[in-house]
This record gives structure tokens, C-alpha cells and sequence, in this order.
């Protein structure tokens, strides 16, 4: 399991800078998480700009009563599930990321997993992909805490790799630009 830890003293603010909301707004990178070494990680913004894929609709075939996407990003699962009439809200801590979310058709909230959300308990399906298992550096605590987002019985929906990871590095976003 691979987790990206925030740069010290960082929390959501770091998903809301400057690169990140540039690249959304452009629809395409470059962006990249930087580790303090130097070493960089592309983020595929381009694909999460795009509409849902087959893979993409492959899982959201799963979903099971509403669907909460945490992490949603520009909300290409979102806005797929909605123009299925499938009730599904994204959350997000990015502005720019909540913005795109609704200019595609999506309900999106910018808040937290970690912050009070709407319907706590009650959400049939949560949605953690694109890496988004790795929010907030730690994978258990993020567990638990969907744990008590979704109700009782409800699905995750997940991405793992295909082998084994057990890394954590300091990054930060970065476009290149300076």
C-alpha cells in the first residue's frame, strides 16, 4: 500500500494550491507530486478531466444506493453517476475540484472525509479511486472513518495495486512552472 504523506505542517490546503487548481481548470497537466529528493510522480490529470471510461463504468456498475465519491477531484465519476439519475455527492477539499465537479453535472461539497458530512451512516456505495486511498497518510484511519460514512453493509469501492507497497514519502504538487 502506498501512501502520500502532505509536506510537514501541510494538511488540505496542500490539494487546493496553486498547481493543482491550474491543472483542473486546463483540464491537463503537467502536475506531478515531488518527493523531497526530487523524485516526481505524474498525475494523470488528464484522465480525471476526461468522462468516465470503461473501467470507470465498470465499477460505478457496482454502486448500490447513493454513492458519496471522497476525493471526487473534477467529478468524471460524479457527474457519470448522476446522468444515470443515480444519487451520488462528491466531496473534496479543492475549490477548483468542487467547481468542475458541478459545471459537469455533479453534486460536490468542498469538505473533508474527516469533517462532519452530509447523511453520515447512510451512503450505500463510497468511492475511493484514483488513489485516493491514500488520503490524509494514513489508509487505516481513512478506513475507519468511511466506515462510519457509509451504513451498515455498505460497499467500497477501492483501487489497489497489483503487488505489494508499503511506502510513505513527503511530497508536494508541483507543475514545473518555477
Amino acid at each position: 500500500m502506498s501512501t502520500v504523506l502532505p509536506p510537514a505542517g501541510a494538511g488540505a490546503a496542500t490539494w487546493a494550491a496553486d498547481p493543482y487548481g491550474r491543472a483542473l481548470s486546463r483540464g491537463r497537466g503537467p502536475l506531478f507530486l515531488r518527493g523531497e529528493d526530487g523524485w516526481l510522480l505524474p498525475l494523470d490529470v488528464e484522465r480525471w478531466c476526461a468522462d468516465a471510461d470503461a473501467a470507470d463504468l465498470s465499477a460505478l456498475s457496482r454502486c448500490v444506493g447513493p454513492v458519496i465519491d471522497i476525493g471526487c477531484g473534477p467529478g468524471r465519476l460524479v457527474a457519470a453517476l448522476a446522468a444515470r439519475g443515480h444519487r451520488a455527492l462528491g466531496i473534496d477539499v479543492s475549490e477548483a475540484a468542487v467547481g468542475r465537479t458541478r459545471r459537469t453535472g455533479g453534486a460536490a461539497l468542498r469538505r473533508s472525509v474527516f469533517e462532519p458530512l452530509p447523511d453520515e451512516g447512510r451512503w450505500g456505495t463510497g468511492l475511493l479511486v484514483d488513489g485516493n486511498i491514500g488520503i490524509g497518510g494514513d489508509p487505516r484511519a481513512l478506513l475507519r472513518r468511511v466506515a462510519t460514512v457509509l451504513a451498515p453493509g455498505g460497499l467500497l469501492i477501492t483501487e489497489a495495486a497489483p503487488h505489494d507497497v508499503d511506502e510513505r514519502v513527503r511530497v508536494r504538487l508541483d507543475d514545473c512552472r518555477e
